[in-house]
This record gives structure tokens, C-alpha cells and sequence, in this order.
């Protein structure tokens, strides 16, 4: 069984989503951030894994549920940190973020499952990607790539079939950076912790 692993900032005010200050405060923002990672987690723990892993930038806080363990994320750029994120599964891994609160067990399950497949891509509708599963981790399939670009997901796609993978995809995710995409995920996931807060923080700031 595959290793699953969520790569998170703590949800501190004024270092986490950032882009949503154009419509709510630092604090609002980072419960904003809170509610998606307590999500991304509680559907992490439902999931079928032989670990659960949270890779963090920053010090544990309660919205970690008991279950999952807690590794610092290293040094460096976002491709580092990846590729010394998928180092710590020691084995087949799939690796998520934080900023898709609507994900389900439905959706990860097939990411971990690598009987037929080399690699899984999670495309975001942005032009990044909001998963990548390996069944043979290598720094070499991440290092380099540039992150937080348009063009990421499909640099990063190259670098996986580059290297002779067979490579299968899951759906196609918003990812929650500005205020619109708060507002679209939140349509789209109303049973989320994510839905209720920006339901209530709209309310308020009307």
C-alpha cells in the first residue's frame, strides 16, 4: 500500500493565501486556510494509505488530527521540497497540497494504486497540478521544474513521460489561491469546513 502524503504551510496569518487579502483580512485568510486543510486531512484520513504524512512549513497547531504524522518540510524551492517530500514515503507515494478542500477518498483512492500505472498527474485548472503520485519516487522527475507558473503542470507532465512513464491522470481541480476560486470551490463543496467559514465570512462582509 501507497504513502500519502500532503505538503502544507500552518495557517498563520499573513504567510498563508495571501491572494484572498484582496477580499478578506490575514486572519480571515488563514481560517480560510485552516478550514482547507482540516478538510484536505479529514479526507486523507478516510482514504485507504499505509501512511498519512503532513509535510509542514511551520509548527503543528489542533488542526492536525490524530492519525497523521508530522514531518518539517526542508530547505529550498518548491521543486526541493517536493522531491525531499516524496523521499520520506520510502516507497510508492502520492503527494497532494492544501489548497483543495473539496477533495474526497473517491478522488485519492486511484491515485495510490500503482498496480497499472507508473505515475498519476491531478491537473489544476490554473496550469499546475494539485497531485502527483510516483511508484518509484526520484528526485530527478521534480528537480528543476518550475513551480507557480502557468506552465507548470505541463513541464512537469513532460518531465514524467519524458522519462518513459506510464502516466495516468485524475480529474481536473480548482485550486483555491485567489477569491474567486474561494467562491467557485465553495459552490462546488458545500459540505466542506471550507464552504461554511467563506459562507459566513461573506455574510458578514457584505
Amino acid at each position: 500500500m501507497s504513502t500519502l502524503l500532503v505538503i502544507a504551510k500552518a495557517p498563520v496569518p499573513g504567510r498563508v493565501k495571501t491572494r484572498l487579502t484582496t477580499r478578506f483580512t490575514p486572519q480571515q485568510a488563514a481560517d480560510l486556510a485552516r478550514a482547507a486543510l482540516e478538510d484536505t486531512l479529514a479526507a486523507v484520513l478516510a482514504t485507504p494509505a499505509r501512511r498519512r504524512v503532513l509535510v509542514l512549513d511551520g509548527q503543528p497547531g489542533p488542526w492536525i488530527p490524530a492519525g497523521i504524522e508530522v514531518v518539517a518540510q526542508c530547505a529550498g524551492g518548491l521543486d526541493v521540497r517536493l522531491a525531499a517530500a516524496f523521499a520520506l514515503a520510502e516507497g510508492p507515494a502520492l503527494l497532494i497540497g492544501m489548497d483543495t478542500p473539496q477533495v474526497t477518498p473517491g478522488l485519492l483512492t486511484p491515485g495510490l494504486d500503482f498496480a497499472e500505472a507508473d505515475a498519476w498527474f491531478g491537473p489544476a485548472d490554473d496550469g499546475g497540478f494539485w497531485a502527483l503520485g510516483l511508484a518509484e519516487p526520484d528526485p530527478a522527475l521534480l528537480i528543476g521544474v518550475p513551480m507557480s507558473v502557468a506552465h507548470t503542470g505541463e513541464v512537469q507532465r513532460q518531465r514524467l513521460t519524458g522519462a518513459g512513464l506510464g502516466l495516468r491522470d485524475l480529474p481536473e481541480l480548482c485550486d483555491v489561491d485567489t477569491p474567486a476560486d474561494a467562491r467557485r470551490v465553495a459552490a462546488a463543496a458545500p459540505w466542506t469546513r471550507f464552504a461554511a467559514l467563506h459562507s459566513g465570512l461573506c455574510a458578514v462582509s457584505r
